[in-house]
């Protein structure tokens, strides 16, 4: 269980623990999101492939995360109430987090720790944008396994292990058919 997700507890939307052994034997998506950033119509697709997929044993983990530009303001009530009503999204919706550097919750640590970032996949507009801005910020951010952006997503593994790390560029087909990879195990 040590080098599993499964060892983890995060936090509701309420504040109440929750244990990550709940989703033991389902492949999980998990994803740091924020509400106002060019990856948030994501929402959408996310929510699709939730729905199309929730029935064969898949969780969608949500953690919001306003270490982006900010682009995730509000209370965490506030921020699900965004959610549901402008993409009807269902998927869990955990408690605020942060994702890098000394306040970052274990989870995602964790994550972190255990994948390496692998550029972002070009999508047309938003890689070339994301590529300067954080090269301008830091030369060397690419050699570095922090998560870059909003909308980072790692697939999870039934036995709990981390199986890939996606981009926020990754199409989501490319991270649906890994998904479905998973599933099919």
């Amino acid at each position: 269980m040590k080098d599993t997700v499964y060892q983890f507890t995060v936090k509701d939307r309420a504040g109440g623990e929750v244990s990550l052994k709940d989703y033991a034997g389902k492949v999980l998506l998990i994803v740091n999101t924020a509400t106002r950033c060019g990856f948030t119509p994501q929402y959408d697709g996310l929510e699709a492939m939730y729905e199309r997929l929730k029935g064969r044993g898949f969780e969608l983990l949500d953690f919001p995360c306003n270490q982006f530009g900010q682009q995730a303001p509000g209370t965490d009530e506030e921020i699900h109430g965004f959610c549901v009503l402008n993409y009807k999204t269902a998927f869990p919706q955990f408690a605020k987090v942060e994702v890098n550097g000394e306040n970052a919750v274990p989870l995602f640590s964790f994550l972190v720790a255990n994948t390496t970032f692998g550029g972002f996949p070009q999508d047309g507009k938003l890689a070339p944008i994301l590529e300067k801005m954080l090269g301008e910020a830091d030369p060397d951010y690419a050699k570095k396994p922090d998560i870059k952006w909003n909308f980072t997503k790692f697939l999870i593994g039934k036995d709990g292990r981390i199986v890939r790390r996606f981009e926020p560029t990754a199409p989501l087909a490319e991270v649906e058919s890994a998904i479905e990879a998973e599933l099919a195990k």
